[in-house]
């Protein structure tokens, strides 16, 4: 193997590109990694190639110092990487399997696993349920926007495309499947959209982006999509959504011009804690925002799905209660209309493996709807700066060249 490198958090508002140890089947010390998990032994892991890894928003949460991420954590949940060893224990997985790698870490066994609900697996985090790579407070796993990295429990973990060659040549598509496809989905699947429904998706980011192909595929009518961003709105009108400016006003209004009344069957929050007010407090931080207008524009009995990101620590919060992801909500409105609300990590793995089928027959066009732009691993702090802009763009790295060889 090469010599490894990778992107780290750097402090407030700065990454790095730096030198990083290669990868091995057993967990190193080294920043988030709790002390429990150090020296723990993954003969049921393999070392990937990355061929693809993606700047998500929530990595930018950390990014802009909003958790309490260590300084010099290697970043990145969102992996595709060519297979290139294998522990003793991995029986299918193959050396030169190209994969696509959920962003929530599992190990198959528990029985959370069991029942599919991979995003809160009892086994890989020793502070809660769930893991992730590369993320705060999430088992400590070192993230793949590296060179190479190491996946555990692979033969449970890893989704293998059935042609390498036809994976290079789909992969800006393809890598969206580690997180934000399956992410948006999940977020349209608990709201209830459906054939011929109505949905509001707060937040036209990536995974609103995602969220509102997603809609389509499920066979929702009309696909309605707030934010204040004008470029992102206009990347969501791209493949037929309708828009709503949130810096004018509540949505609720603007939903009626649209739909003839000022309600929709299912609504997905796709922006997360960082929310900003309506009308002229959009410059204003308001973090239950989207909740409770969500609950205002969700008919009677319908469902809220909430894929945006929400957490118990955040030392940005404009407040002590926001800090500790303790919010206002309305939760009277949403009793008093039976409204339904799902929140927590997407389980990956229950809707990875249809939608990647979904993307080698051509029935959704992931890549165009979120604007995926690929660059070299050395332009990531560059990646980072133009997406915190809010530039309408999902950029995906190419830490190894593998890409643009191809």
């Amino acid at each position: 193997m090469s010599e490894n490198s990778g992107v780290v958090y750097a402090g407030n508002g700065s990454v790095q590109v730096v030198d990083l140890p290669d990868p091995s089947l057993t967990l190193q010390d080294g920043p988030g990694v709790n002390p429990a998990s150090v020296g723990r032994q993954c003969p049921h892991g393999v070392i990937l190639k990355v061929i693809s890894s993606n700047i998500c928003g929530s990595d930018q949460h950390m990014v802009r110092g909003r958790t309490t991420a260590p300084v010099g954590l290697v970043l990145g949940h969102e992996i595709t990487g060519e297979v290139i060893d294998t522990g003793r224990d991995v029986e299918f997985i193959k050396v030169g399997d190209v994969c696509s790698v959920p962003f929530n870490i599992a190990c198959g066994r528990c029985r959370n696993c069991k029942v599919g609900r991979t995003g809160i697996c009892l086994n890989v985090n020793p502070d809660r349920p769930g893991a992730a790579y590369g993320y705060v407070d999430m088992g400590g796993w070192v993230g793949g926007q590296a060179k190479y990295v190491m996946v555990p429990y692979a033969d449970w973990n890893l989704l293998p495309f059935p042609d390498p060659q036809q994976a290079i040549e789909k992969i800006l598509d393809l890598t969206m499947l580690s997180d934000i496809l399956p992410t948006g989905f999940h977020g349209c699947v608990t709201a209830g959209v459906g054939v011929g429904a109505s949905v509001y998706i707060a937040g036209a980011g990536p995974v609103g982006l995602a969220a509102a192909a997603s809609a389509h595929l499920l066979g929702a009518a009309v696909v309605i999509v707030g934010d204040l961003n004008t470029e992102r709105l206009a990347q969501a009108r791209s493949f037929g959504c309708e828009t709503v400016d949130v810096s004018l006003g509540h949505p609720q209004e603007q939903i009626e011009q649209i739909l003839g009344v000022p309600e929709v069957d299912c609504g997905v929050d796709a922006v997360g804690f960082e929310a900003r007010g309506h009308g002229h407090r959009t410059a204003t931080e308001a973090p239950a925002t989207v909740l409770n207008s969500l609950m205002n524009v969700t008919a009677a009995g319908g469902s809220i799905g909430i894929p945006g990101l929400y957490v118990t620590g955040d030392p940005g919060g404009v407040d002590e209660a926001a800090q500790s992801g303790s919010l206002s909500l309305s939760l009277g409105t949403g009793w008093a209309k039976s409204l339904s609300l799902a929140t927590g990590q997407c389980p990956v793995m229950k809707y990875h493996r249809p939608l990647m089928m979904a993307i080698l027959h051509d029935r959704i066009k992931i890549a165009e709807a979120v604007n995926a732009q690929m660059i070299a691993l050395e332009d990531a702090p560059r990646g980072y700066r133009e997406f915190d802009s809010g530039k309408a763009t999902k950029f995906v790295l190419d830490p190894n060249g593998s890409v643009a060889a191809a």
